[in-house]
C-alpha cells in the first residue's frame, strides 16, 4: 500500500483481503475519511498510531484481523480512545457512551508499533490464515470485493457492476484471480477522483482502444 504516501487527497480506500501488515503509508492521507481493512494480517492495535494523525477519518473496518484478539470489547474501546472521531467501527455506529467508556476501558496508543514484533505476528496470522482458508465460502472473497468496488462506483455516480457481467467470477476461478481483478478495478476507481478533465479525457482515449482491440480480437476468433 506504499502507493498512498503518494495520494495525500484520497477519500475512500478499499483494502480488505490484502494481506496488509502495516499502516504507516496511510499516514500522509489527511483526507482520507473511510478506510476498509477487513481480513488483513495487522497483528498490533499499535498500527492504530498512522491513524491518529487523520482528521476526516469517520468509518473504519478494522474487524477479522489478528489485532482483534479475544477480547471484543477491550478491542473496540481501544479503537475509539484512539480514534475518537469515528461514526463507525466495523459497520457498527459508534455511540456518546461508548466514546466515555473508552477512555476508561481502552489503552491509548502512544508509539508507533516495533515492526520486528508485528512481522512475527504477520507470518503467525499468515499461517493461520491459510489454513482456515480452505472452510471459507468460496464465494466470500468476490462478494466482499464486489460490495466494496459497487460502493466507490456509486460514490462516482457509476452504475454498479452485475455479477452476470463477467460470467468467470465463478467459484472454479481462484479467489487469488477474484481479488486481483477486483482490486485493479477499484483502485482505478479511487484514482480517478485524482484526475482532472485533460486526465480523465487521456483515459477514455485509452479505454475506447482497449475495447476495440477487444472486439477486433472476439470478431477474428468467431
Amino acid at each position: 500500500i506504499s502507493i498512498c504516501r503518494d495520494l495525500p487527497n484520497i477519500e475512500v480506500i478499499t483494502f480488505s483481503v490484502n494481506g496488509i501488515s502495516d499502516l504507516e503509508p496511510l499516514h500522509q492521507c489527511q483526507n482520507l475519511s473511510e478506510l476498509y481493512l477487513r481480513k488483513n494480517n495487522i497483528a498490533s492495535l499499535d498500527e492504530l498510531f498512522y491513524l491518529k494523525t487523520l482528521p476526516r477519518l469517520r468509518v473504519l473496518w478494522l474487524a477479522e484481523n489478528p489485532c482483534c484478539g479475544p477480547d471484543p470489547h477491550r478491542y473496540r474501546m481501544t479503537v475509539l480512545r484512539n480514534l475518537p472521531g469515528l461514526q463507525k467501527l466495523d459497520n457498527q455506529a459508534v455511540t456518546e457512551e461508548e466514546l466515555s467508556q473508552a477512555l476508561v476501558d481502552g489503552v491509548e496508543i502512544t508509539a508507533p508499533p516495533a515492526r520486528r514484533q508485528v512481522e512475527n505476528g504477520w507470518s503467525q496470522s499468515t499461517s493461520s490464515s491459510a489454513a482456515g482458508s480452505t472452510t471459507e465460502p468460496e464465494g466470500e472473497l468476490l462478494s466482499c470485493s464486489l460490495e466494496e468496488t459497487n460502493k466507490t462506483q456509486e460514490e462516482l455516480d457509476m452504475k454498479p457492476v452485475p455479477r452476470d457481467k463477467y460470467p468467470s467470477f465463478s467459484p472454479q476461478e481462484t479467489d487469488c484471480s477474484c481479488k486481483k481483478r477486483n482490486n485493479v478495478l477499484n483502485a482505478i476507481l479511487l484514482l480517478m477522483k485524482e484526475l482532472d478533465a485533460e486526465g480523465l479525457e487521456v483515459i477514455q482515449q485509452a479505454v475506447v482502444r482497449r475495447l476495440q482491440a477487444f472486439q477486433k480480437k472476439e470478431l477474428q476468433e468467431e
